[in-house]
C-alpha cells in the first residue's frame, strides 16, 4: 500500500504547496522536485509488481497489474521529463510577458493536480471512480489550455470543456449500464464497479446491455483519446495551450484514456464472445489514421500538425488493439511508449522553437539547424522518429501492426501504408524547410533570455533508438504479459 499511496499523495500535496509557492523564483524547481519523488515511488511499485505480480490495496479500490504499472510508469517519467524541460520554458513565457505570478502559480498546481488524476485513473480498480478522475484530468487541463487568456486560448478551452464534457458524460451513463448488468451477478454495493471482481464474472454479464455500454463508452473515452469523428478538440488545445501541456496532452492523457476503454473492451468481449468492441476499436481506429494523415497536409500552425500526428498515431495504436491477438497487442503496448516518448520530445523542440521564431506558423520558422544545432537537429531527429523510420522504436512497432494485419486484416493493410505514406510526406517535408531551409524573408530569431532544456529531448529519443535496437528481456516479458491480460 505505501508505494501507491506515494504515488498518489506526491502530486496531490505537490499541488497545494504549489498552489501558494508555484509564483515564486524556485517554483519551476519545487514543481520538477515533486515530479521527480512521483517518478521514485513508481519506481518503487514497479519493483514490487515484478517480485509479486498483480496487487491490491485498501479493500481493493487499487488494483495494480502488469498493465497499468508499465502506464504508471511511462506516465511519471514523461510528467517529469515535462516537469524539467518546463522550467526554463515557463521562466521565457514569464519574461515575455505573457504569464502573470497567478498564472505560474495556476500553470505549476494543475500541472501537479493533472498528474495525479492521471494516476489516479489508472491505479483505481473502481470504474467509478475512474470516471471521477478522468473529469478532473479534463477540469485541470481546460485550466491550463486556457492559461494565456487570449480570445483563442479561451476558445480552444471553452470547446475542450463542451466536448470533452459531454463526451464523458456518455462515459457516465456506459459505466451505469455496466453496473446494472453486474449487480445481478455481484449485488449492489461497490463491489459491482471493481473491474476484478467484473473481470471474473464477465461470461456471466447481460450481453445485450454490454454492447450498448460500450458503445458509450467508446464515445465517451473516445473523445478523450482523440478518435475521429470525436476529435475536434484536440488540436485547438495543443495549439493555444502552453508546450509543455501540449506534450504531456499527447504524450500521456490519450494513453489514459485509451486505457480506460482497454480495460471495458476486456469485459465487453468476454460477455458477448465475440469480438464486437474489438471491431468497433478496429474501425474507429483505422477511421482516425486515414482522416489524420490527410488533415495534416493542410496545416500551417506546427503545434497544430502534430497534434494531428497524435490523432493518426493514437489511431494506430487503438487499431492495434482492436485487431488484439499476442503480438497486435504487444505491438500496440510498445506504440504506446514510443508514441509518448517521441511525441513529448517533439513538442519540446517545438516550443522554444516558437519561443525562438516568434511565431507558431511553420512559414515564419526557417534555419533552426543554424540558429541552435541542438534545437534543430532534436527537431529533426524527432520528425524521422515519430514517422516510423528505422532504427527507432517506432518503425518496429509500426511493423509488427502492419504485419499482423496483413495477416489478420488484410483489407486493411494498404489503406494504412496509404495513410502512413501521406503522413510521411507531409511532416518530413514540413519540418525539412524548417530546420534546414533558408531565412531569408523570415523574422530574425530572438536570443531566449534562458537556456533551453534540450537534454530532456535526447534522453527521450535515445531510449526511443533503443527500443528500436533491443528490447530489454524484462521489458519483452512484461508486455508479454500486459498483452495477455488484453487478450
Amino acid at each position: 500500500m505505501g508505494a501507491v499511496l506515494a504515488l498518489l499523495v506526491a502530486p496531490l500535496a505537490g499541488g497545494a504547496v504549489l498552489a501558494l509557492v508555484g509564483h515564486r523564483r524556485y517554483g519551476p524547481e519545487v514543481n520538477a522536485a515533486f515530479s521527480a519523488v512521483t517518478f521514485c515511488a513508481a519506481a518503487l511499485l514497479v519493483e514490487r509488481v515484478i517480485e509479486e505480480g498483480s496487487i491490491s490495496v485498501l479493500e481493493e479500490q487499487f488494483f495494480v497489474d502488469s498493465l497499468n504499472v508499465f502506464l504508471v510508469a511511462l506516465t511519471a517519467f514523461v510528467s517529469m521529463t515535462t516537469s524539467l524541460f518546463s522550467r526554463p520554458y515557463m521562466r521565457i513565457e514569464r519574461s515575455h510577458g505573457r504569464v502573470s505570478d497567478a498564472g505560474m502559480r495556476l500553470y505549476h498546481a494543475m500541472y501537479q493536480l493533472f498528474c495525479f488524476t492521471m494516476l489516479l485513473v489508472l491505479t483505481t480498480n473502481n470504474l467509478g471512480v475512474m470516471w471521477v478522475a478522468m473529469e478532473a484530468a479534463t477540469l485541470t487541463t481546460v485550466l491550463l489550455v486556457a492559461l494565456y487568456r487570449t480570445h483563442a486560448a479561451l476558445e480552444a478551452a471553452w470547446k475542450y470543456f463542451i466536448l470533452c464534457g459531454v463526451g464523458i458524460a456518455q462515459a457516465l451513463f456506459g459505466t451505469i449500464l455496466v453496473y446494472f448488468a453486474a449487480e445481478r451477478i455481484l449485488g449492489s454495493g461497490m463491489t459491482a464497479l471493481l473491474w476484478t471482481h467484473l473481470d471474473s464474472v464477465k461470461a456471466g454479464l447481460e450481453p445485450t446491455v454490454m454492447s450498448i455500454a460500450f458503445v458509450f463508452l467508446l464515445v465517451g473515452y473516445g473523445t478523450k483519446v482523440g478518435l475521429v469523428p470525436l476529435h475536434n478538440w484536440l488540436p485547438d488545445a495543443h495549439a493555444e495551450g502552453p508546450t509543455p501541456i501540449s506534450a504531456v496532452l499527447s504524450g500521456l492523457l490519450l494513453n489514459v484514456a485509451l486505457y480506460a476503454l482497454i480495460r471495458f473492451k476486456v469485459i465487453t468481449d468476454g460477455a458477448l464472445e465475440r469480438p464486437f468492441a474489438a471491431a468497433l476499436l478496429t474501425g474507429f481506429g483505422l477511421a482516425s489514421v486515414v482522416v489524420a494523415a490527410f488533415f495534416l497536409s493542410r496545416q500551417r500552425d506546427i503545434k497544430r500538425m502534430f497534434a494531428y500526428s497524435s490523432i493518426e498515431h493514437m489511431g494506430l495504436i487503438t487499431f492495434a488493439f482492436g485487431m488484439g491477438g499476442p503480438v497486435a497487442s504487444f505491438a500496440g503496448l510498445l506504440h504506446m511508449t514510443v508514441h509518448s516518448l517521441t511525441k513529448s520530445a517533439i513538442f519540446f523542440t517545438v516550443g522554444h522553437a516558437t519561443q525562438k521564431s516568434g511565431t507558431q506558423l511553420m512559414e515564419g520558422i526557417r534555419g533552426l539547424v543554424r540558429v541552435s544545432p541542438a534545437l534543430g537537429w532534436g527537431m529533426m531527429l524527432g520528425a524521422v522518429a515519430i514517422l516510423g523510420l528505422p532504427p527507432f522504436g517506432v518503425f518496429a512497432s509500426e511493423f509488427l501492426i502492419l504485419t499482423t494485419a496483413i495477416a489478420q486484416q488484410p483489407w486493411a493493410a494498404p489503406i494504412l501504408l496509404v495513410s502512413l505514406g501521406v503522413s510521411f510526406a507531409a511532416i518530413f517535408g514540413r519540418v525539412q524547410a524548417m530546420v534546414f531551409g533558408e531565412t531569408s524573408g523570415s523574422p530574425t530569431p530572438s536570443r531566449l533570455p534562458q537556456r533551453p532544456a534540450l537534454t530532456t529531448v535526447f534522453a527521450h529519443l535515445a531510449l526511443v533508438l533503443l527500443l528500436g535496437l533491443y528490447i530489454p528481456p524484462y521489458l519483452v516479458d512484461w508486455y508479454r504479459r500486459a498483452a495477455q491480460l488484453i487478450g
